[in-house]
């Protein structure tokens, strides 16, 4: 088996360390963790001050331009639902 020169040497470098501050998760991503289609998605970004807020993924302002959100934003806002709920409890 021929092994790339990058792929031997690749084992060696210590793996960049995950950080949800910087990574950014596309429209499916943000359904999956939130639940929400969508249209409920762009309800919430209209509706509520707290939800998390896109962030631009080039220079275009015209609609359709790729947007994304960060993750570690996305979390939160999860964490901050499920403590509303124990308190409404």
């Amino acid at each position: 088996m021929n092994i790339p020169v990058e792929a031997s040497n690749a084992s060696s470098e210590k793996p960049a360390a995950f950080d949800p501050a910087t990574t950014i998760i596309r429209m499916e991503g943000l359904q999956s963790i939130t639940g929400y289609k969508r249209a409920g998605i762009y309800k919430r970004l209209k509706d509520d001050p707290t939800f998390p807020k896109p962030v631009p993924l080039s220079d275009s302002k015209s609609r359709g331009a790729p947007v994304g959100w960060v993750l570690a934003e996305v979390q939160a806002w999860v964490r901050q639902r499920i403590a509303l709920r124990s308190e409404a409890a």
